[in-house]
């Protein structure tokens, strides 16, 4: 059966929102193992997600919080309109996560 990116999109759009919605990201990897869409978000979600405990060290902690919210809110408009957005240098580390 040939891939079909658009039924892809369409069809799991939804869950791919959890996947920047910090701990959401795990129900998104589980949920829909089968959907590159998902995958390829939930993965820069875990990245987003895991660089989130990094904000408990003081005022980086409070920067990186800023700009972990703002990216996520990118993030979440990105897969609402279906896009494959890679987030720079998250996504070259996301590559990285089977």
């Amino acid at each position: 059966m040939k891939y079909n990116e658009q039924e892809d999109v369409r069809k799991n759009k939804q869950t791919a929102l959890y996947s920047y919605l910090w701990f959401l990201v795990l129900f998104a990897f589980v949920q829909k193992k089968q959907s590159r869409f998902v995958q390829f978000h939930a993965r820069q979600g875990l990245v987003l997600f895991l660089l989130s405990f990094l904000t408990l060290v003081p005022f980086l902690g409070q920067v990186l919080m800023i700009v972990l919210i703002v990216v996520s809110v990118i993030g979440l408009l990105q897969v609402n309109n279906g896009a494959w957005w890679k987030i720079p240098f998250i996504y070259e580390i996301s590559k990285k996560i089977k």
